[in-house]
């Protein structure tokens, strides 16, 4: 199948030499070719340019007229945790009334509540619930999204989780890369012998999750109240023996340690990183791991946000994620991450469309299939509605732009 979208008014991040990522002031640049056009053969982009430039009488094929709409490359979604069992708002009025994140977690309620109600949940209905999340975040534009189980932390209901994720790999058009993070909290019954349960993580749930090839990545979160660096350093290199490579929940609730431990085992990514200074800043510019921020879950608990101008005038990559989770971040809407981005980061339109589609690409392993517009690259795509500029995207923060979404050469919506 070939299908033909023309008279684009603006092609957003083309790129016509591979990149891995875009950092420092190259997050200000934002290849974009007016009046253009994008041949996509398969599930694959075929060519792209000026409309000037387009021979289309041989062409057979779908032909669709995008006059005074923009085509941009697919949302790529980095840090997700949408797998997971009913919603948590009865804790929305305990932060109202001003009880932090930890000491919600200390009541047996973040985390742990959701662990609970996964537990009492079947993998049907587990799968249910994630497959209209799923379609959800596909009508917002993304395109690629990574889902992390912890809402398990036993050895059974983390598989369960892990393998709700694989029957979405199998079953829906977006691209998902899996994270296993049974080191996401330590459960109430090894509170006081938080080091057991570090055990159990390194010699039964890694092992059964390496066998049945259930996750990409490894991920824990080192950070105050919850794992430290020691227990971080343990469980990565148990999960690299078992060839996943770590991603790092780091430094949200204080300084942790958590970007150096990432750094120091080649991490993926550390995300989150409110708390982060120049020794951490220093240590991430000699590393290849892309620093991620979560501005949803800043917003949604009111905490501070993270030194994203600090980060950038240094030289570093910055990508941006939603969190999408029941506790913290109940959104996957990334258009909406990207005008947080801006409102709320001081990052600029260019920048928070890198943010959210290369270097969220690269946080995911993916930079070389998606996160632009390039030859060769897997066709996920949006085409907006008709909008006077990219920069309209993130400004209308609570409008839907999003009119038509392509994934693997197909239109899903």
């Amino acid at each position: 199948m070939s299908l033909l979208i023309k008279n684009i008014k603006s092609l957003v991040n083309i790129e016509y030499e591979s990149r891995k990522w875009a950092a420092g002031k190259d997050m200000q640049k934002l290849g974009v070719i007016e009046d253009a056009y994008l041949l996509i053969k398969e599930d694959k982009i075929e060519d792209f340019g000026k409309m000037s430039d387009l021979n289309s009488d041989s062409f057979k094929g779908e032909v669709i007229n995008a006059a005074g709409k923009m085509v941009f490359p697919s949302f790529c979604d980095s840090h997700t945790h949408l797998v997971y069992a009913g919603s948590r708002e009865i804790e929305y009025g305990d932060k109202i009334r001003g009880l932090s994140y930890e000491e919600i977690a200390k009541r047996g309620g973040g985390i742990l509540n959701s662990a609970k109600l996964l537990h009492n949940t079947s993998e049907d209905s587990l799968y249910e619930q994630a497959l209209d999340r799923i379609n959800e975040i596909i009508g917002f534009g993304t395109g690629a999204v990574e889902i992390k189980s912890g809402y398990g932390l036993t050895t059974e209901d983390e598989l369960k989780m892990l393998r709700v994720i694989k029957r979405l790999k199998e079953t829906t058009p977006i691209t998902i890369k899996s994270t296993f993070l049974g080191a996401h909290a330590v459960p109430a019954e090894y509170k006081g012998k938080q080091d057991d349960y570090v055990d159990l993580i390194i010699n039964e749930m890694i092992p059964v999750v390496a066998v049945e090839e259930l996750a990409d990545y490894i991920d824990v979160f080192c950070d105050k109240g919850f794992f430290t660096v020691e227990q971080t350093d343990r469980i990565l290199m148990a999960g690299m023996k078992y060839g996943l490579k770590p991603k790092i929940h780091a430094n949200e609730l204080d300084y942790s340690g958590g970007i150096q431990v990432g750094v120091k085992y080649n991490a993926l990514s550390v995300d989150h990183l409110e708390f982060t200074g120049d020794d951490e800043i220093k240590v991430l510019l000699d590393s290849e791991t892309m620093p991620t921020l979560l501005p949803g879950a800043a917003f949604f608990l009111g905490m501070v946000d993270p030194p994203v101008r600090n980060m950038i005038n240094a030289g570093l990559p910055v990508a941006l994620a939603s969190d999408y989770n029941p506790g913290s971040s109940p959104s996957g809407n990334m258009k909406f991450i990207m005008s947080l981005g801006t409102i709320k980061l001081r990052m600029l339109p260019e920048e928070v469309i890198n943010a959210s589609t290369i270097n969220g690409a690269y946080a995911m392993g993916l930079h070389e299939d998606l996160g632009s517009i390039a030859k060769g690259k897997i066709a996920n795509v949006f085409i907006t509605k008709e909008i006077p500029s990219y920069e309209f995207l993130p400004y209308a923060y609570t409008s839907d732009l999003i009119d038509q979404v392509i994934l693997n050469g197909k239109f899903i919506s």
